[in-house]
């Protein structure tokens, strides 16, 4: 049951990747969380091409189980940097895709904006979590990344699907287990009664 009145702590919370059950029903909306280990970015075309490969029967190109996939086509990478700008895409582009790869295991979406409600849904059914990144800062993110390496859908250039491998990687901590919703707290917390 979500605690209307919960209130997260102002320190981050530091967690290490992949996602256990533990620590999701630990994560609560509100929180701001340091992650570090692996993730794996992802946009639209290659979470079509992923359910797709669910659909048939076919194995995705890494295990999601307990995996966190970043919304995120980096820029290309400058001389001597291992990735280029990585900030969040709008996550709504994901929302048809986002239920059936969480109900193949998937515990974390890192993007930026609302959910749909079926999304909503499913990360309280399968017990996953939506965190924020702060769009506008790619450049400053990239900083995060110290392993990049395109692992499947090349041919999608900035769409491929790459593993990365994080340090401190700065998220807040939108949808939770438990139903809560920063966007909305956020809007009720400001709303003009008339």
């Amino acid at each position: 049951m979500n605690n209307p009145e919960y209130k997260p702590n102002n320190l981050p919370k530091i967690v290490k990747l992949p996602l256990t059950a533990k620590v999701i029903a630990g994560l609560r909306t509100g929180d701001s969380v340091r992650l570090s280990g692996v993730m794996y970015t992802a946009r639209d075309a290659a979470h079509k091409r992923m359910v797709e490969a669910l659909e048939k029967g076919l194995p995705l190109p890494f295990e999601v189980k307990g995996q966190t996939i970043y919304y995120m086509g980096p820029a290309p990478a400058k001389p001597g940097r291992i990735i280029g700008s990585a900030g969040p895409t709008t996550s709504y582009r994901m929302d048809i895709y986002a239920p059936r790869l969480m109900e193949a295991g998937l515990k974390g979406m890192i993007g930026k904006g609302q959910r749909s409600q079926p999304v909503l849904d499913a990360i309280k059914m399968n017990k996953a979590v939506y965190f924020a990144a702060i769009g506008g800062i790619g450049a400053l993110m990239s900083k995060r990344i110290i392993k990049a390496e395109v692992i499947a859908y090349a041919d999608l250039g900035t769409e491929a699907i790459r593993k990365l491998e994080v340090e401190d990687f700065p998220v807040t901590v939108i949808n939770d287990i438990y139903g809560g919703d920063l966007y909305q707290r956020g809007k009720a917390r400001y709303k003009i009664i008339a």
